[in-house]
């Protein structure tokens, strides 16, 4: 069965690990040097790589990667220059026996893109800078409603799934959090309880925690309100507003 573990990179990323037998993937590579050292460490040889997104702090490892390990298989979106298979919404493919379905998770940029892989039952969904434990990544296409509906997306899943994110942003949005909700006890739990790494989360933790898969709830709308200084009209309308007070800090 894979295991799964975070590698720690650059200032608070982290590359994904998903290793069976001798064998590993690994998203979203940072900067090679760690990469390397594991996979020597464990005496794994890397197989994949799938990345979620163009920007460098997710791929600036690849080209050295692909030196060490010439056979390696980049997954990704057809803007990335290096990728050797091209996806899209709907793309499968396999690894050691293993199906992994894509999902196009467009907001944070264009063309984002994450990854699900079942492993007994529990999904694992490898969701870049989509998703954040108790937050979400920017809106760098300027479109932050399609964030929303990727969001929404994610939140159809099994309460039980696994995110695996690409930063260690827990801390600073469980503050964030809790200036939306200051009387969630579940916000509050997690900052007296929040260990390093604070990854994966589990969907069901998110509803509890995350203020942008929580716009249906009347505290969070009147919040954002409150913030906006305006009447929201619907969940996108308090997203586009949680987003934006986020942004100020």
């Amino acid at each position: 069965m894979p295991s799964i573990t975070p590698i720690p990179a650059l200032t608070d990323n982290y590359i994904w690990l998903v290793a069976s037998k001798y064998n590993a993937v690994v998203v979203d590579p940072a900067d090679a040097a760690p990469v390397l050292r594991v996979l020597q460490e464990k005496n794994l040889h890397l197989q994949q790589i799938w990345i979620t997104h163009e920007h460098q702090d997710h791929i600036a490892g690849i080209a050295e990667l692909k030196q060490h390990f010439p056979d390696v298989v980049v997954y990704g979106a057809s803007n990335i220059e290096l990728v050797d298979k091209v996806l899209g919404e709907g793309g499968h493919f396999i690894w050691q026996n293993n199906v992994i379905e894509v999902w196009k998770t467009t907001g944070h940029t264009e063309h984002h893109l994450s990854y699900l892989l079942n492993i007994s039952g529990c999904l694992n969904v490898f969701c870049g800078d989509t998703l954040f434990s108790a937050g979400c990544g920017r809106a760098f296409t300027q479109r932050p409603e399609w964030l929303f509906a990727s969001l929404q997306r994610f939140n159809t899943l099994p309460e039980n799934t696994l995110f695996y994110p690409a930063h260690e942003y827990t801390e600073s949005n469980l503050h964030f959090a809790k200036k939306v909700e200051p009387q969630n006890e579940f916000i509050q739990a997690a900052i007296n309880t929040l260990s390093i790494p604070s990854l994966p989360t589990t969907l069901l933790r998110e509803r509890q925690i995350n203020p942008f898969l929580r716009t249906n709830k009347f505290s969070v709308h009147q919040a954002a309100e409150n913030f906006s200084g305006s009447t929201l009209v619907d969940e996108e309308a308090v997203f586009v507003a949680l987003r934006e007070w986020k942004n100020q800090g």
